[in-house]
């Protein structure tokens, strides 16, 4: 049940974060839609009457001190604050819709050719449009600007909710858990018991074995039974040396007798 309650959970929030995902995805890319909608026609209207005053520019830096001398200082900041706020929304939308990897390069590089394309169909095709690489420039610099102060944190949100789903998704579902019953308790009439075997078990280990007894067959002899029996053979040894020390000294008497009497002869 429990196994089934979390996979249920994990779908719900699988489902959850892969719909935000398409919302978001959805909003953005209608606000890019209105926004491009928007830039077109700021950009690519037609001005007959400034026909005779606007000149291509190629090189960099020419119009922004064109703007510091020749226009007042609310007409410049018009203008180059214009330039800035078009290239913002690049800067909070792109992050979003591209990769995670590189993504403000990607950004950066998207911009660029975005709004080097428009700044050539302005000089080609619009009359009272001409091509300003400074232009160009301040889009590329506001989409920066909108990246480090909210694109940046609104995308890395967004990648990491991508990534979570894709890690649930990819990953396995849980095996079911299977209860382990709990072991019942010793009841009191058990615990004498167990108690009893227990030192039966140990007095069994430590008690030592006896000695076996003897048999009838392998039992010693008493020391006195030996003692006894070895008596007799003692005596009559005596006896004998003793008979055989006395024969010698008669012996060795009658000799000397002998030699004695054939001295006074």
């Amino acid at each position: 049940m429990a196994a089934e309650v979390d996979s249920e959970a994990r779908r719900r929030r699988v489902w959850g974060t892969t719909l935000l995902r398409a919302l978001v995805l959805v909003a953005t890319f209608l606000a890019l839609t209105a926004f491009s909608i928007a830039l077109a026609k700021v950009t690519l209207t037609p001005s007959p009457a400034s026909e005779d005053l606007v000149r291509s520019n190629l090189r960099p830096g020419k119009s922004l001190r064109q703007y510091a001398e020749d226009y007042t200082f609310l007409a410049a900041c018009k203008q180059a604050g214009g330039n800035l706020l078009l290239g913002v929304p690049f800067g909070i939308l792109l992050p979003i819709l591209v990769p995670r990897r590189l993504r403000m390069l990607r950004m950066v590089a998207l911009t660029v050719t975005v709004m080097v394309v428009i700044e050539l169909v302005q000089g080609a095709l619009v009359p009272g449009r001409a091509f300003d690489i400074d232009d160009a420039i301040l889009n590329t610099s506001g989409a920066l600007l909108g990246y480090l102060l909210v694109g940046r944190r609104i995308s890395h949100r967004y990648h990491l909710l991508a990534e979570g789903t894709t890690r649930a998704e990819a990953a396995p579902e849980p095996k079911p858990r299977w209860k382990v019953a709990p072991r019942s308790a010793p009841t009191s009439k058990t615990r004498p018991e167990l108690a009893s075997k227990t030192k039966s078990k140990l007095t069994s280990k430590t008690k030592p074995k006896p000695r076996s007894k003897p048999s009838s067959r392998t039992r010693a002899t008493p020391v006195s039974k030996v003692k006894s029996k070895v008596k007799p053979k003692s005596k009559s040894r005596s006896k004998a040396t003793t008979g055989r020390g006395g024969s010698g000294l008669v012996a060795s008497g009658r000799a000397l007798f002998g030699r004695l009497l054939t001295r006074d002869r």
